[in-house]
């Protein structure tokens, strides 16, 4: 993934001619015809307003309860978020502003990680790796997360003549579903959705996914996916990179964990396999 500055960047490298009707040949409703006589007209609308039976009401009466009781149900549905997921609690409508535009922050996270050799972001945390992998360090731009902590390796430094650098990285945090709860398989498809609008900027990003299911991330439902990315961006010698993303349900909170990396450190992937093996919920 890009990165620049020391931070991953968001925004990085997805009757019809128009005319009423009864033009055209035919007389608009209510309209009578040139030359009719207006008597004679309304003498035969009395006529048929006879012969009429009144079943012709009921079956009228009867369509307009139907489509109030449809009209009420999905109504309730859209109050209701029209289900309940497995989160812990009840799932109501999320924010639709998913992968909102970054902000930085005007001062640093006040909660301090636990000094016990992993780390920690949001509900989960892993164990810290070491070499080659730098020490962990706050991440306030996720779009999509807050309370970050991440592990980088250089991977391509100055790639675009403009000081930005690309990295292997993994990262764990909270994240964030505005003001509702995600299921741990709608949170995987989010984040997936925001890493690939948001991390590759315009350049055409295909997604060749090998792993899309659910399962337990330390005794917690959870949501896997697993992505084979390929790109071609100017400057860059990577071409592909593999994409982990897990959503972990943490009572009425999720854990995030995200792992990127490049197809040219492919020794890479066994650490961030472990780190994922060994995730666990802290709270």
């Amino acid at each position: 993934m890009p990165q620049q500055g020391g931070q991953p960047q968001g925004g990085q490298p997805s009757g019809q001619d128009g005319r009423p009707y009864g033009q055209g040949g035919q007389p608009a409703y209510g309209q009578v015809p040139y030359g009719q006589d207006y008597g004679s007209a309304y003498t035969d609308y009395r006529e048929l307003e006879k012969k009429k039976s009144p079943i012709g009401w009921w079956i009228a009466g009867a369509a307009l309860v139907i489509g109030i009781i449809i009209v009420a149900v999905i109504a309730i549905r859209a109050v209701t978020g029209g289900g309940t997921g497995t989160t812990g609690g009840p799932v109501t409508q999320p924010s639709q502003d998913v992968c909102p535009a970054e902000t930085t922050p005007t001062t640093e996270p006040s909660l301090v990680p636990p000094a016990d050799g992993r780390v920690h972001g949001g509900p989960v945390s892993y164990p810290m790796l070491g070499a080659p992998w730098g020490a962990p360090q706050s991440e306030t731009r996720v779009p999509f997360g807050s309370d970050v902590q991440t592990q980088l390796v250089p991977v391509e430094s100055n790639y675009d003549g403009n000081g930005a650098n690309w990295v292997a990285s993994i990262l764990v945090g909270e994240l964030e579903a505005g003001d509702g709860f995600f299921t741990p398989e709608q949170g995987a498809q989010i984040v997936v959705k925001c890493i690939l609008g948001r991390f590759y900027g315009d350049n055409p990003v295909n997604s060749n996914v090998k792993v899309n299911e659910k399962t337990t991330i330390d005794g917690h439902d959870a949501w896997l996916v697993e992505s084979q990315l390929t790109f071609d961006i100017v400057g860059l010698k990577t071409k592909g990179e593999l994409l982990i993303v897990a959503i972990v349900s943490a009572g009425n909170r999720s854990g995030l964990y995200y792992a990127s990396i490049p197809d040219t450190t492919p020794e890479l992937v066994q650490p961030a396999r472990d780190a994922l093996k060994q995730l666990q919920v802290d709270g």
